[in-house]
């Protein structure tokens, strides 16, 4: 699993009465656009449908919930979780090699792929982490009976202007702070990496697709699970930040702490905002910026082996996420956009 770089409302709408809009009195305009917080979700062609009402990490505790079912579909999320992903990348490398090099040994051209000393490694991982989609998709609708579609947010759909304004504040915020703790440990020396465009083009074409699918799986399915286990939504932001932390392998305190908390602060930015964008903004910003860091300065298998930062790296790391938390906040308040689910009324 790719990991995170350890360097990586509703606005009131007014009305009126005709009446007295027809009269002498002139309106008073508004002092800027009235933005509305999108339409109401039709319920005719739903499967089971989430509370009116319900914030995010609760979209789950619809008509006829049940706890077991949550259980059930978390365990059996992170089982496949961890079957596929590794079923998905060894294929991926065996067909590469079978097709390219099939006259190198196997065992190491798979440890030189797996290490990401080969771009395909990087694409193998990548491809299989993308199996997360699919995994929360299935575990939406075999389990819960809910379309996957609530996955994305509470309209239920991507809100895709909020996640290009997410992605340029994520640009800024991110890089920014990372520019900063650059200065303060000591520029690196740059040396491009043997194989650089190779694994360039991956990085382009498979992160975003890589940390797309970690946020639909954590921040989306595993925090609608745990978080309709209990009726406070804070529980499903604690334990899927925690699972995610987890699920990056051996690893110090500071870094375990860092990863922690950057799952922490998207899964408040998820519950906050009704939605996955911000989380996925800044995950993909983190991951495409600190490989291209790594292939340009050291190298992009060393990013790979980290298995520890330091504190001063770790507060570098969570300030900067913070900050973007912040800004991606303030951006979410400025379109005026839900938090909670709102349903229409039933079409004939």
């Amino acid at each position: 699993m790719a990991s995170k770089s350890p360097r990586p409302q509703r606005r009131p709408v007014r009305s009126g009465n005709p009446a007295v809009r027809a009269s002498s009195v002139p309106p008073r305009a508004p002092s800027r656009p009235v933005r509305r917080p999108g339409p109401l979700v039709p319920v005719s062609d739903e499967m089971t449908l989430p509370p009116d009402g319900a914030e995010y990490p609760q979209i789950l505790r619809g008509p006829g919930y049940v706890w077991w079912r949550s259980l059930l579909g978390a365990l059996f999320g992170i089982s496949l979780f961890l079957l596929l992903t590794t079923v998905v990348s060894q294929a991926v490398i065996a067909l590469v090699w079978a097709l390219t090099a099939a006259d190198q040994s196997y065992r190491e051209y798979f440890r030189q792929a797996y290490a990401f000393e080969r771009p395909v490694g990087m694409l193998a991982v990548n491809l299989g982490i993308a199996s997360l989609i699919p995994i929360a998709w299935a575990m939406m609708v075999a389990i819960h009976q809910v379309r996957p579609r609530w996955l994305a947010s509470v309209q239920p759909r991507i809100r895709w202007r909020y996640l290009a304004l997410c992605l340029g504040v994520a640009l800024l915020s991110l890089n920014g702070v990372l520019a900063l703790s650059t200065l303060v440990d000591g520029v690196p020396g740059f040396a491009a990496q043997r194989g650089l465009w190779g694994f360039l083009a991956v990085i382009v074409l498979t992160s975003p697709l890589q940390a797309a699918a970690e946020e639909i799986f954590f921040r989306g399915y595993l925090m609608q699970a745990f978080g309709s286990l209990v009726a406070a939504p804070w529980f499903g932001v604690v334990a899927s930040s925690l699972v995610f932390a987890l699920m990056h392998g051996t690893q110090n305190l500071p870094l375990f702490v860092d990863r922690f908390a950057f799952g922490l602060l998207a899964a408040l930015l998820v519950w906050r905002t009704g939605g996955l964008e911000a989380g996925i903004a800044a995950h993909i910003v983190n991951n495409v910026f600190a490989y291209l860091m790594a292939g340009l300065t050291t190298s992009i298998a060393a990013l790979r082996t980290v298995q520890q930062i330091t504190w001063l790296q770790a507060v570098f790391d969570v300030g900067g996420f913070a900050l973007f938390a912040v800004l991606a906040f303030l951006v979410f308040r400025w379109l005026g956009l839900r938090r909670t689910v709102q349903l229409g009324p039933v079409r004939a």
